[in-house]
């Protein structure tokens, strides 16, 4: 790298300023689309930016739908994940917005089908079921039934500088799948003496007191104990204490000192990011919607690999709330048939989200065009005015490896489910609160910490009074 880390920094900051936080203008409702003829979709932020990916799609069924009168309208939600959670369940439960389609995350979906705020959906929601990957489309389905079709989707990946591992001459720079955290470990060494500037630790993750300390919490669960689940096909309690124990160990070990920055504990993703962005990691946990900013940030500087164990599985699935008429309803799933179609899907994965469908991910030439989306269309006749009005998430990485072919879809597919229960919200609280014991102060005497059985024996309590079964 030729740049400062705190310049390259900077300019990455401002990408994601720019793709993550001004969201999507949802544009206004036409004045000659009555009531019956809306449909509304309630959704987060789109992280691809300002008139993003899922309004382009939106914009293309209510080009389609021309003259039916029918028109398709994106309300974005404010705020983290949980207040968006907050806000579609109480819009839901008081009746005081008019949804007809919303983008839950996958957790959600026990809860709000269990609840009966979404409805059980038909054949007609769904174009190729046998496309979408099994693993993300599992999360579509509550007690036998779906409820929502898989719209984008998500796994942890390993982010790593190449530059920091060639200049601390380590045996290899390109990471495949079968790195190992003590592959990792070992490298602390020989980065701490290769006199990097601004070098601090290994590597960074999100482990603030949020979902992000859940995320990383199940993916060392699952890591350290085959099969591991905390709750079954019926979302009742399936751990052990002794699973547990083996679980918290190894959470304590990726994460103890000196491997993870300090402060990391404190950490959501935009902080660890820019740890990672500054040069003070050379590994970084997160997302794959990072990818495209930091591939325009590193170049061929970035490495990125499917994590070491078990990876978390996330994403968003779309469905029809209750609370609309049967008519808006049978229109409602018609629109999310459209929007998960593989052309929609091929155009999520060019934006930078996770696509749902095998097909998306097949090579160029082979897998269905991004028609719904002309800004996403690979080469110059992109646009009207012969250049791309989008970045598209450059796949071929420098050593030759397909990111989306080689490393995303591999991870989708393997990655393990959060527990799936309609008691989330109370679940996913239990394990930020009681690990907290691991990075909060110290509570025992003389400032010490509990063990690591003594954590499990005290999760396992909190999650039994919970959880049935």
């Amino acid at each position: 790298m030729t740049r400062r880390p705190a310049a390259a920094a900077l300019s990455l900051l401002s990408l994601l300023t720019f793709t993550a936080c001004t969201g999507g203008d949802a544009q206004e409702q036409p004045q000659s689309a009555a009531p019956s003829h809306r449909i509304v979709v309630a959704s987060g932020q789109d992280v691809t930016g300002k008139n993003g990916i899922r309004q382009q799609l939106i914009d293309a069924w209510n080009a389609r739908e021309g003259a039916t009168g029918y028109r398709a309208r994106l309300v974005e939600l404010p705020g983290s994940a949980d207040q968006q959670r907050s806000q579609l369940l109480g819009a839901l439960q008081s009746g005081s917005a008019e949804y007809d389609v919303v983008n839950l995350d996958v957790t959600w979906i026990p809860e709000f089908a269990d609840a009966g705020l979404i409805r059980p959906l038909t054949d007609s929601a769904v174009k190729d079921p046998e496309d979408l990957i099994k693993s993300v489309d599992s999360t579509s389905f509550w007690d036998g039934k779906r409820y929502a079709v898989p719209f984008n989707s998500d796994a942890g990946l390993l982010y790593y500088r190449k530059d920091h591992l060639v200049k601390a001459s380590a045996s290899r720079t390109d990471l495949g799948d079968d790195v190992t955290w003590d592959e990792l470990r070992e490298l602390l060494g020989a980065l701490d003496d290769a006199g990097i500037e601004d070098h601090e630790a290994l590597w960074t993750t999100q482990l603030a007191a949020y979902e992000g300390r859940t995320v990383n919490a199940i993916e060392a669960f699952a890591s350290a104990v085959p099969d591991f689940r905390l709750t079954d096909g019926d979302g009742e309690y399936a751990a052990t204490q002794e699973q547990l124990t083996a679980g918290v160990t190894e959470l304590r070990e990726r994460t103890a000192s000196p491997y993870l920055l300090e402060g990391a504990s404190e950490s959501r993703e935009a902080e660890s990011l820019s740890a990672f962005a500054e040069g003070r990691t050379t590994f970084l946990r997160h997302w794959p919607y990072v990818y495209p900013t930091l591939h325009e940030t590193f170049k061929g500087d970035l490495g990125v690999a499917r994590l070491p164990g078990k990876a978390v599985l996330g994403g968003q699935n779309l469905a029809v709330t209750s609370s609309t008429s049967e008519q808006r309803a049978a229109k409602a799933a018609e629109l999310i048939a459209f929007l998960t179609d593989p052309d929609s899907e091929r155009c999520l994965l060019r934006a930078g989200f996770a696509a749902t469908r095998t097909s998306a991910y097949q090579e160029d030439g082979t897998a269905p065009d991004c028609r719904h989306a002309p800004a996403y269309t690979e080469g110059p006749s992109a646009s009207p005015g012969g250049e791309s009005t989008a970045r598209l998430v450059p796949d071929r990485m420098a050593n030759g490896t397909s990111y989306s072919r080689d490393i995303l879809l591999p991870a989708l597919r393997e990655a393990v489910h959060r527990p799936r229960t309609p008691l989330y919200g109370a679940v996913t609280h239990i394990l930020t609160t009681e690990l907290d014991a691991l990075y909060g102060p110290p509570r025992g005497p003389g400032g010490s910490r509990p063990g690591d059985a003594e954590v499990a024996k005290s999760l396992d309590e909190a999650l039994r009074r919970v959880l049935p079964g």
